[in-house]
């Protein structure tokens, strides 16, 4: 009897917490929405070193691909700068800024309908940079953390657009920050 009793417990508990496992997936799997982007990011970069003469702004665009839940999400994305030059008293110095990275996400919906969200945003990108000058060459790639706040509207279930404004410290010996501000789209599957 005492056997079968705790036979019979063993039992209820391990289907119990199947349930509440197929329960957890399934509120998980309804709530996130996997989503891909494309934005236009204008950079302000902070050379030093070789670099030091670089221009220090940049138009790029970058594509994203992440995963919301409620609350929270998780983004990947690529950045690729168009590049640019300056005349220096040495010549002309051509420069190009590329990142690839991860950003975690944090949203505060605003108002009843869910149209607009607050974002707060941490993550982490390696940039990928390089100068050329008649020449000599210097190519570099460091990896820094980014910190950022902005904002989404929600158009559609589908259709979003995102402003993001970040700061990013790669402490390098000839790149020391970039500040950003992004602006796209987003679709939402």
């Amino acid at each position: 009897m005492k056997k079968t009793l705790l036979l019979a417990g063993v039992a209820c508990a391990l289907l119990s917490t199947q349930a509440h496992a197929a329960n957890w997936y399934n509120t998980m799997t309804k709530n996130t929405k996997i989503y891909v982007g494309a934005d236009y990011a204008f950079d302000s970069v902070d050379f030093k070193g070789a670099l030091r003469e670089a221009k220090e702004d940049y138009n790029s665009g970058i594509f994203n691909i992440g995963a919301r839940m409620d609350y929270m999400g998780v983004e990947f994305f690529g950045q690729w700068g168009w590049g640019d030059s300056k005349d220096t008293p040495d010549g002309k110095l051509k420069t190009n800024l590329n990142a690839y990275g991860m950003d975690m996400y944090g949203y505060m919906p605003l108002g009843c309908e869910g149209k607009y969200d607050i974002i707060g945003t941490v993550g982490i990108a390696d940039y990928y940079y390089k100068g050329f000058m008649g020449n000599q060459n210097d190519t570099n790639n460091h990896v820094g953390w980014r910190i950022g706040g902005g904002a989404m509207y929600n158009m559609t279930d589908h259709i979003s657009a995102r402003v993001v404004g970040r700061y990013a410290y790669i402490g390098a010996s000839d790149l020391n920050h970039v500040a950003e501000v992004t602006a796209g789209m987003r679709y939402n599957f």
